[in-house]
Formats: structure tokens, sequence, C-alpha cells
């Protein structure tokens, strides 16, 4: 368990009054480091610290999940290791309980992309000539994201991935509490398979682009409306469904005949200006391909 973990757990017990917990920064982190210091690099980083009547607390531990803001993310590269390659587009949704509140879109410019990269994604040379350096999009994407919960299909590899790249741009690793779509889907939606071109045709999500950035974040977005509807009732806070998502031996499965009805069942998309775009914006790439 690494030290945001172990600060993690402490927090979801209880809150602390401000210098025990200071106290605890220190002993996790270096008895000779200013632990005023940690506490503002954590929150920088999008740990989710908040203060309350002279306690701190993790605002995870006391959200309603229903309530929380959550960014859905996907990104592609040039390579599978963020110390040889770099992210060529990315794409995020940022959304509580079914409304989405923003959306996050860009390419990223590179030199050059191998042409297994090309051929999997349909991104070319061309797309990233007059796209953004990696540097800006990536720091524009950390205040997009800020203490919200990272989300991803595979969630170890886009977090891992970012976090080491702002590492290497001067902003430091991210520190954003975080869930696996596909856990939880493997929790609450009964399936052969949880990869998400699968679940995009057996879930009847239909998303008309498959390995482009904004359209898989979009596949994740519906993937993860569905499991939320069978989360078990005792599951309130976020931090109760991060470790429900998690725990290996309590996988609640819904009955096949509500499989059957959510299988067939069209997600709703969200009334407003925001989600018309995500929709436009999907359909403009497939068009543009």
């Amino acid at each position: 368990m690494n030290k945001l973990e172990k600060l993690a757990q402490k927090l979801i017990r209880r809150s602390y009054p401000k210098e025990q917990f200071l106290g605890i920064l220190q002993n996790l982190f270096g008895m000779f480091e200013d632990p005023e210091i940690i506490y503002q690099t954590l929150i920088a980083r999008g740990f989710p610290l908040a203060e309350k009547n002279g306690k701190v607390y993790l605002k995870t531990a006391k959200t309603p999940y229903k309530n929380q803001e959550f960014t859905v993310v996907d990104i592609e590269t040039s390579g599978s290791k963020p110390e040889y390659a770099q992210v060529i587009e990315i794409g995020a949704i940022k959304f509580r309980g079914d409304k989405v509140i923003d959306r996050f879109e860009s390419f990223i410019y590179a030199d050059e992309i191998p042409e297994y990269i090309s051929k999997l994604t349909g991104i070319i040379q061309t797309d990233l000539e007059n796209a953004p350096l990696q540097k800006e999009v990536l720091k524009q994407f950390k205040e997009f994201l800020g203490d919200s919960v990272f989300v991803a299909h595979n969630v170890h590899f886009d977090y891992n991935f970012i976090s080491s790249k702002l590492e290497q741009l001067g902003f430091g690793k991210l520190a954003n509490r975080r869930l696996c779509s596909i856990d939880l889907a493997k929790k609450t939606i009964e399936s052969e398979r949880y990869g998400l071109e699968y679940l995009n045709e057996s879930l009847g999500i239909n998303t008309a682009v498959s390995h482009r950035a904004y359209a898989d974040a979009l596949t994740a977005w519906k993937v993860m409306q569905k499991a939320l509807q069978h989360i078990p009732n005792d599951i309130r806070t976020t931090e109760d469904l991060i470790h429900f998502s998690k725990k290996a031996k309590s996988k609640r499965l819904p009955s096949q005949q509500n499989v059957n009805k959510l299988c067939s069942k069209k997600v709703t998309p969200v009334v407003d200006s925001c989600s018309e775009h995500i929709e436009e914006s999907v359909n403009s790439d497939n068009k543009s391909n």
C-alpha cells in the first residue's frame, strides 16, 4: 500500500484536527518536510482534502457517490511506456449522477506516430501537425480534472501514464482517487467479456467510433451509467463505491431478466447543450474518418 492509500485509509475511518493531521503527514512523508507544504501539495495534485470546524477530512469519504464529480478519461498514446512515448489524444467527460457537467477533448502535437498506432486509431501525422504541445494540454487537463474521481476503462494504464507525464513535465504526479469502470462493470453487469468494444455492442451503447479518446470516454461513461443502476443499497459514499469496485468476493450481478432489460435499454442523452455537443463531437469524428 503506497503512502497516498495509507493516508486515504486513515481518513476514511475518521477526520483529524489540523495539527494532528499535519503530524500524520510528517510520519508518512518525512519528519524533515514541512507538513503544511505537503498538505497544500496534496491538494494541488488532486487529493480531495477539505477542512471543517478545525478538522481535516477526505471529501470522498463524506460525499454520497450520487453527488460525486467523476471524470471519465481515455487517452491515445504513441506507445505503451510513458518513458518513451507520449499522449497524442485525450478525451474526458466530467459527470455527477446522470448529468454531464463538462467535457475535454484535444489532439496533442507529436513529431511522428508509429504506423501501428495510426492503423489502430486512425490518427495520422497531419492530424497532429497544428495541435498544441503535450505540456499545454496536460496542464489544462489537470485543471479540468481538479480533485474529481479519475475513472477509466483499465484505470491503471490511463491514470499512471498521465501521472507519469505530468511528473516529467514538472507538474507533479496525480493524487486523485480513482475507479476502474472494468472492475465496477464486473460487479454489476453480467457479460462474457468486459472489454470496451464488447460492452459497447452487447449493452446496446453502439458508439460508432472506437480507439479514439473522446469516443471511448463517451462509451465508458455510458457503461458507468448502466453500472450505477445496480449498486447495492448499502453502498453510499464515494469511498464505499471505490471499495465495492475492488472487492473480489462481493460480486453482485443482476438477474438475467434484469440484464436483458438493461441491455435493451437505450441510454437517454442528457438534455442540455453540453450533451448535445458530446453526441455531435463523436458523430463528426466518425464522419471525418
